[in-house]
C-alpha cells in the first residue's frame, strides 16, 4: 500500500494527480462517471481513477484531485471530486488518442504510421494541410477526406463539449448535440437551454436546467416555467399517461420547480395557447393532454366508430356454408366460441379478438383469413415487432411485416409514408399484438387504412400494455364501441401443457403450480434462490449447461433471460453482465468497448431505439458478426440483413441475453428464464409474470423465491393510465 502516494493522508486530504490515459475501462453517457487505466509518473503500475467527465479518451492527459481508497474488490482506487481532460501532447499520447477509434478511418494501425511520420505535428497537418497525408503508403484521397472530416466534427464536438461542461453538464451527448444542431448547437442552447431536453435522447430537464442556471436563467423565468409543464406532462408520458389531470400536474411542476404556482398557471396559460398542451375534462376533472397524443386519441376515437358504424366490403358471406368448407380445408373442428366469432369477423368492419394462449385464436384468425381470401379480399397482415411478425408469417402462411415496414418509414420527413393522402392498398388489415400498440401508433394505423377496409385486432388485453402511452387495446376493449370475441376456452392440446395452464393460474390470482413430479418431464419448472447471488449463479448454470445438455437448447439462440426491472444485481443489465462472460467470454479476438458494454464477435443484442435510416426498430434482436477497428465500425446481423454501426452510435443496442419482460412483448422464445425475487417488489403484478411467462414456447424457468411470486400473483396491474379513449369511444 505504501507504494501509492498519498494513501496514508488524512481523509479530509485532497491531493492532486495526474497522467496519460491508457484505457477507459467504463464510461456512462447518462452521468459521466467513468473508471480510467492512468498512467502516473512514479507509479509503477497503471492507476484506477474514478471521477466523471463529459467525454475521455485513451491517450488524453488528465489532472484530477481526490483521495485514496483501498476497495475491498478492486484494490487501491484514486477516487476524484474534480477530474478535467487535456488534449495529449506526448507522442505516445498522441498515438493512444489517435488510435481511440474516435476519428472514422484512424485506428491503432494508422495511427502508428501518422505519428511516425508528422510526431507531434499530427494534429496541425491533419488541420491545415491534410494533402500531407497522401505522403503515405496506403491512404487515398478518399479517405484523406474522411480523416478530416471526422477531425473537423470532433474539433467541433470538443467545442461544443467545453462549451458543456463549462456550463455544469456531466454528460457525453456532444455528438447528439452536434448532429442535431449543427455549428449552431452553442447559440441555440445559450437561447433556450430547455430544448435540449427535448431534442436530445439521454439529457433531461435536470440537466438543462443545471445548463440554464449556469447561463444566468432565473428560475422564475417564464422559459423555466413553461419548459417545466411540458418536462412533468412527459414524465407522465413514459408511465404510459397522455395527460395528468390539471391538480396533479400543478403541485407536481412546483415541487419539481420550486417556484410559486402562479407563475406556473400563466406558464400552463402560454401552453394552452400555442396548443402545446390541450385542456379537456375527463371524469368531471380538468386534465392537461399533449396535444399531438389528445389529437391522436381522438383521431383513433373517430376512424374507429366510423369503422363501427360500416359495412364490409365485401360480400356478405354464408357462414353455415363456409365455415364446414374451412374446417375441412384446414384440418381444424371450430368451437361454438370460434364459430361466432368467425360470423362475426365476416360480418363486421372491425373487430377485436383477444385471449390468453392456448385458447384458438390462431386458428381463428386462419379460419376467418382463408374465408375471406376465397372471396377474393386482399389482406394485409403486420404485427409491432420483427420476431411477432416472423410469428404471424408462419402461423398463417402469408407475409407479414412490421407496422414500421407496413407504413414505409419516411426517414426524411419523419413520420410515415402510408397516411390519409397515401393509404395502404389492401381490403382488410390484420394488426397481432395490438396490446404493445400505443396512441401513436395507433394513430398512424388508422390514417393509412383506406376507406373501404376492414380491421381486425388481435391481442391478449391481459398482457402488460404498451411500454409508450395509452392502453389502446384495453380501451377499445372496455368502450364496447367495437365487436369483441372474447376466447376463454383452453383447448386440450393446449390444456396438456403446465405453460399455458400455469399462465392462465396466474393471470386469475392462483399460485402457478410449482411442484414437480419425480422424472416427469414437463415444461415449467421452478428452481429456488434464496440471495441474488445464488439466483445469478444458478440462472448461469441453467443457461449454459442444464438446458442445452437435457433439452437440446441452444443457449444464445434459444434461451432468452426476462428479468422483471433493468437495475440491480438480478436486473437485466448485471445479468447480460456475468451471461456474456459465461456463454462468450473474452478471446484475443478484436472487441470494443462503448457506453457501459464491451462487444465481441457472437454477441446477442437488441436495438434500443427506433432507426428509420438503418430500417431496424426497438426491441429487434440480432448478432454481432464483424468489428472493424479501422473504419471504426461493427456489423449486427438482424434476420439475415446485416446493419452497421458506428462505434459512437452503439448506444443504440444495449446486450440481450438477458432482457426485461416489458422488452419481451411481441416476441416469443423456445426457452425463457426468469428471475423473481423479492429484491423485484416494487414491479412485481401479476400482468408482469403472466407476460413473461407466455413468452416461453417450450420451456419455462422460474428461479427465485416463492414468496416472491406470491407477490406478483396478488399484485394487482399497474392503476389507471390517464387517456380520453375510452371515454370517446364510448360516447
Amino acid at each position: 500500500m505504501s507504494k501509492f502516494k498519498g494513501s496514508l493522508q488524512p481523509d479530509n486530504d485532497r491531493e492532486p494527480l495526474s497522467g496519460l490515459v491508457e484505457r477507459v475501462t467504463f464510461h456512462s453517457p447518462d452521468t459521466g462517471f467513468c473508471v480510467l487505466r492512468v498512467k502516473v509518473r512514479g507509479h509503477r503500475e497503471l492507476v484506477s481513477v474514478l471521477g466523471s467527465a463529459a467525454s475521455v479518451q485513451p491517450g488524453e492527459f488528465i489532472q484530477c484531485s481526490g483521495r485514496w481508497d483501498n476497495n475491498r474488490d478492486h484494490g487501491m482506487q484514486f477516487k476524484t471530486t474534480l477530474l478535467k481532460v487535456m488534449p495529449p501532447s506526448s507522442i505516445e499520447g498522441i498515438e493512444k488518442y489517435l488510435g481511440s477509434g474516435m476519428i472514422k478511418g484512424i485506428g491503432p494501425h494508422f495511427a502508428k504510421k501518422l505519428v511516425k511520420a508528422f510526431g507531434e505535428d499530427v494534429f496541425d497537418v491533419i488541420e491545415e494541410k491534410p494533402d500531407r497525408l497522401l505522403e503515405l503508403n496506403g491512404i487515398g484521397k478518399k479517405r484523406v477526406e474522411r480523416i478530416t472530416s471526422g477531425w473537423s466534427d470532433q474539433k467541433a464536438i470538443r467545442e461544443i463539449m467545453v462549451f458543456l461542461q463549462s456550463n455544469g453538464v456531466g454528460t457525453s451527448r456532444a455528438v447528439r448535440i452536434y448532429k442535431t444542431y449543427g455549428a449552431d448547437a452553442i447559440p441555440l442552447v445559450s437561447e433556450n437551454p430547455y430544448r435540449l431536453a427535448k431534442d436530445i435522447k439521454g439529457i433531461g430537464f435536470k440537466t438543462a436546467d443545471q445548463v440554464a442556471e449556469k447561463l444566468g436563467i432565473e428560475k422564475t423565468a417564464m422559459i423555466r416555467a413553461r419548459a417545466g409543464i411540458s418536462y412533468t406532462l412527459t414524465e407522465a408520458v413514459s408511465e404510459g399517461h397522455c395527460g395528468l389531470p390539471e391538480d396533479d400536474l400543478l403541485p407536481t411542476a412546483e415541487k419539481l420547480l420550486e417556484i410559486p404556482t402562479v407563475i406556473l398557471r400563466d406558464a400552463l396559460q402560454l401552453e394552452l395557447q400555442d396548443e402545446t398542451v390541450i385542456a379537456d375534462n375527463m371524469a368531471d376533472q380538468r386534465c392537461i393532454f399533449l396535444g399531438h397524443l389528445w389529437n391522436s386519441e381522438k383521431l383513433i376515437a373517430e376512424r374507429l366508430k366510423t369503422l363501427a358504424d360500416g359495412k364490409p366490403y365485401w360480400p356478405e358471406i354464408d357462414t353455415a356454408v363456409a365455415i364446414p368448407w374451412v374446417e375441412q380445408k384446414l384440418e381444424i373442428s371450430l368451437a361454438d366460441s370460434q364459430k361466432e366469432a368467425v360470423k362475426k369477423a365476416t360480418s363486421s368492419k372491425v373487430m377485436v379478438i383477444t385471449g390468453g394462449p392456448g385458447v384458438g385464436k390462431t386458428t381463428l384468425v386462419n379460419a376467418i383469413l382463408h374465408i375471406l381470401s376465397a372471396k377474393a379480399v386482399s389482406v394485409a397482415l403486420a404485427a409491432p415487432t420483427g420476431r411477432a411478425a416472423k410469428r404471424l408469417s408462419e402461423t398463417t402462411g402469408m407475409e407479414a411485416k412490421t407496422i414500421h415496414r407496413l407504413l414505409e418509414v419516411d426517414p426524411m420527413h419523419g413520420g410515415f409514408k402510408r397516411n390519409t393522402d397515401d393509404p395502404l392498398e389492401c381490403d382488410l388489415l390484420v394488426l397481432d399484438e395490438t396490446s404493445m400498440v400505443d396512441v401513436p401508433l395507433m394513430a398512424s394505423v388508422v390514417k393509412a387504412l383506406p376507406d373501404k377496409a376492414g380491421l381486425i385486432l388481435v391481442g391478449d388485453v391481459d398482457q402488460l400494455p404498451s411500454v409508450g402511452p395509452g392502453q389502446v387495446l384495453g380501451n377499445i376493449i372496455n368502450s364496447g364501441a367495437v365487436p369483441v370475441a372474447r376466447l376463454t376456452e383452453i383447448f386440450r392440446q393446449a390444456a396438456q401443457s403446465k405453460i399455458i395452464t400455469n399462465a392462465h393460474k396466474v393471470n386469475s390470482g392462483y399460485i402457478p403450480n410449482l411442484e414437480i413430479v419425480k422424472d416427469e418431464e414437463t415444461d415449467f419448472y421452478f428452481v429456488e434462490a434464496h440471495e441474488p447471488e445464488d439466483a445469478v449463479i444458478k440462472i448461469n448454470e441453467i443457461v449454459k449447461n442444464r438446458l442445452p445438455k437435457r433439452f437440446g437448447f441452444d443457449p444464445i439462440q434459444d434461451i432468452q433471460v426476462l428479468c422483471p426491472m433493468n437495475r440491480g444485481g438480478i436486473g437485466a443489465r448485471s445479468l447480460n453482465v456475468d451471461l456474456q462472460k459465461t456463454l462468450n467470454p473474452p478471446t484475443d479476438d478484436i472487441s470494443v468497448e462503448r457506453f457501459g458494454f464491451t462487444y465481441r464477435v457472437g454477441d446477442k443484442v437488441m436495438q434500443t431505439d427506433n432507426d428509420y435510416d438503418k430500417e431496424v426498430f426497438n426491441g429487434d434482436v440480432g448478432y454481432v458478426c464483424r468489428i472493424d477497428p479501422e473504419p471504426q465500425e461493427l456489423t449486427i446481423e438482424f434476420d439475415g440483413r446485416e446493419v452497421e454501426y458506428l462505434f459512437g452510435e452503439l448506444d443504440q443496442v444495449a446486450l440481450a441475453y438477458a432482457v426485461s419482460i416489458h422488452k419481451s412483448q411481441g416476441s416469443e422464445y423456445p426457452a425463457v428464464v426468469i428471475p423473481v425475487m423479492m429484491q423485484h417488489y416494487m414491479l412485481l403484478r401479476r400482468n408482469l409474470l403472466y407476460t413473461g411467462i407466455t413468452r416461453g414456447k417450450k420451456m419455462v424457468v422460474l428461479v427465485g423465491q416463492k414468496k416472491a411470486i406470491g407477490m406478483a400473483v396478488k399484485g394487482m396491474v399497474e392503476g389507471r393510465r390517464w387517456s380520453k379513449l375510452e371515454e370517446w369511444l364510448s360516447n
